[in-house]
């Protein structure tokens, strides 16, 4: 008999997921983990970054008090505290994902490398386990790219930024991503000068209308940036050459320019498992072709036709795939119709389903529904009046939406479960929203696909003859 039912590798969101739901059902649970319980995110991801926006944001709004009548003092920041700040965030979440918590859900937590030594075994520090299924949550890590003389000057990546001992007085950041942008916007925030150096365009795959928004929002700001210009090396100062010629001197130096799966000490060959650059291959229900006992999550999933997504709530969404597969021997895969993800700047940019041009490369027949934040009472009553919502709509039905807004994220909901379950475009516009909130603004975007209808001359030769009846 093996000696698990599941055995689960990487103590991240995805793998803490699986064997929290296979233990509280019954099954025989083990989950390795060789760093740190809770992976990336909680460590050196989602939680401390957000929680060095927060304060980010929070000395912006202090600076931006005067439009409101209000004198204040410029905002000082402690370096020192921050930090504090971020790692007490980081304390108050951890028990969350603890060894204790997992142990006590009746978990077998086991701290070490996983490697396979046959299609049904792993070893563990030299100790051979086996087990009838696995799941590898390994996870992913940041790429730092092969440019010269990089590797030879002091970096940064998410892994030990938040360590940063020192408040940096001129970052360069590698990469205008979300963690790009992201970083840009919390290191500008705290005082310091900032520079992102992106070698295409920004939020790249982003809507580019929503994203010239987020672009002039973070300029107003004093953040540079410079897109279109590839670092050609880079030198002790910092200072990074670009191809055109130009030097770029700061203080530090953050690359966030990618991740890369964690697949080199897993030993996945001896498993039969099939890799790619991007990850551990599946197919649509996260499971492996070439081991059947073997299931992929989170970042380190590369699914077939479908392709890796290296976000937190993705892990979560596949944790459910693979219980439901493996435990319950259901049908289930993988469907990124209505997956949402957000970049947490200021405004934030929340994006779901189709973007236009997704839309229109795919030769969908598609109408354009626009809301500008300048024409929301509650934009107006906070003075914060740049954004947008802006729908894709085929027929009846929304496929994509964009937001860029204050907390986006939280409005990007209701657009998800729009287009997951495929709700009419007259239902959403006719919903009631309370007033006065920015969520207003998607059901006027809705309600604008009616309004020549409704008040065309037909419309208006029907209420005049209806006004005529008794």
């Amino acid at each position: 008999m093996p000696d698990f039912d599941l055995l689960v590798i990487g103590a991240g969101a995805a793998g803490l997921s699986v064997a929290a739901g296979a233990a509280q059902l019954g099954v025989k649970t083990a989950l390795v983990e060789r760093d740190r319980m809770g992976g990336d995110c909680l460590n050196i991801g989602c939680v401390p970054s957000k929680a060095l926006l927060a304060a980010a944001h929070t000395a912006n709004a202090i600076r931006g008090a005067g439009r409101f009548g209000l004198r204040v003092a410029a905002p000082e920041v402690d370096w020192d505290a921050v930090r504090s700040h971020v790692q007490s965030v980081i304390a108050a979440i951890a028990p969350n994902d603890s060894e204790a918590r997992f142990t006590g859900l009746g978990v077998t937590v086991l701290r070490g490398e996983a490697r396979f030594t046959g299609r049904d075994r792993v070893s563990v520090d030299g100790k051979t386990l086996t087990a009838k299924r696995f799941v590898i949550a390994a996870g992913s890590r940041a790429v730092v790219p092969p440019i010269p003389g990089l590797a030879g000057i002091a970096h940064w990546t998410n892994a030990n930024l938040f360590d940063l001992a020192e408040r940096p007085d001129h970052l360069l950041i590698l990469g205008g991503g979300p963690i790009g942008l992201e970083m840009a916007d919390a290191f500008t925030g705290l005082g310091c000068r900032v520079t992102v150096i992106e070698a295409a365009s920004i939020a790249n795959r982003d809507d580019p209308e929503l994203v010239a928004g987020l672009r002039l929002a973070l300029t107003r700001r004093g953040v540079t940036i410079l897109e279109g210009e590839p670092v050609a090396s880079a030198e002790p100062g910092p200072v990074l050459m670009l191809r055109d010629g130009r030097r770029i001197a700061g203080s530090h130096v953050l690359v966030a320019v990618g991740r890369r799966p964690n697949l080199e000490a897993l030993n996945l060959e001896a498993a039969g498992v099939a890799t790619s650059r991007s990850g551990i291959v599946t197919d649509a229900g996260l499971r492996s072709p070439g081991n059947r006992r073997v299931y992929a999550v989170g970042d380190i999933a590369d699914p077939v036709g479908i392709g890796p997504r290296a976000f937190t709530h993705v892990g979560l969404y596949h944790a459910g795939i693979v219980i439901r597969r493996a435990l319950f021997r259901l049908p289930a895969k993988l469907d990124y119709a209505a997956l949402p993800h957000v970049t947490y700047t200021n405004p934030e940019l929340a994006q779901t389903g189709m973007t236009e041009a997704e839309a229109r490369e795919a030769g969908r027949s598609i109408r354009i529904l626009r809301w500008p934040l300048a024409e929301n009472d509650r934009a107006v009553t906070e003075r914060d009046e740049d954004g947008l919502v802006k729908l894709i709509v085929s027929g009846n039905r929304v496929i994509g939406a964009g937001i860029l807004a204050p907390n986006a994220g939280e409005m990007i909901g209701q657009w998800t479960l729009a287009i997951s379950r495929k709700i009419p475009l007259s239902a959403l516009a006719g919903m009631i929203a309370p007033y006065p909130t920015r969520s207003e603004a998607g059901k006027r975007a809705a309600g604008s696909y009616f309004a020549a209808q409704l008040f065309s001359d037909r419309t208006k030769a029907l209420v005049r003859f209806l006004g005529c009846l008794p």
